[in-house]
């Protein structure tokens, strides 16, 4: 039984605003489109690669680990404390290449199913290029200022003209850090505006 509530002309404003039938794609189009939505695992061996120096960089640690512990009682202050730091620097790079492995494949070539895994880092959550792009920013910002921080510690035997440019570049990291955390806010406010309407 028609419904005698719609008028003829809301339902001629329905069928204007129904939707066109999906144009049939033809199969060279449709073995085309298979094959680029496949190559997103050319991205794949990028990722294992970074994972194998991530192990060079775990023995890289391991080694400098190794090298201050043997060598603890002939270190002053100093170089134990530069040591620490490039220690630090080694973790913070390793921490970048775990962002950018898991990130990076989780957004570009395949979901990643870690839903109920209670191990599963919170920032998984809401991963996108924009959130990854800012934490990266920060990441280099940290490392960045590690550098910094040994040249401060090691001032004696470092180039003034290089400690400029080790600011410079810092500062630069910093700039770049807040405009891409800016532009993704503004972003995800324009997400969200649209999601409402």
């Amino acid at each position: 039984m028609a419904d005698d509530s719609i008028t003829p002309i809301q339902e001629r404003t329905q069928e204007r605003a129904a939707p066109p039938p999906p144009v049939p794609l033809s199969r060279a189009e449709h073995w085309f489109e298979v094959v680029v939505f496949a190559s997103r695992w050319i991205q794949a061996p990028l990722y294992a690669g970074l994972i194998v120096a991530e192990l060079l960089y775990a023995y890289k640690f391991l080694v400098e680990l190794w090298e201050m512990a043997t060598h603890i009682h002939k270190m002053d202050e100093t170089v134990f404390m530069l040591g620490v730091l490039g220690l630090i620097d080694v973790t913070m790079v390793a921490n970048l290449l775990t962002m950018v492995v898991i990130g990076g494949y989780a957004t570009f070539v395949s979901k990643l199913d870690l839903e109920t895994h209670p191990d599963r880092p919170d920032w998984l959550s809401h991963v996108d290029p924009g959130t990854i792009k800012v934490k990266l920013a920060a990441s280099l910002i940290g490392i960045s200022s590690i550098h910094l921080l040994k040249a401060f510690v090691d001032v004696a035997n470092e180039n003034p003209e290089h400690i400029k440019w080790k600011i410079f570049i810092h500062l630069t990291f910093l700039g770049s850090a807040i405009l891409l955390a800016w532009t993704d806010k503004i972003m995800q406010k324009d997400k969200n505006h649209a999601a409402e309407n």
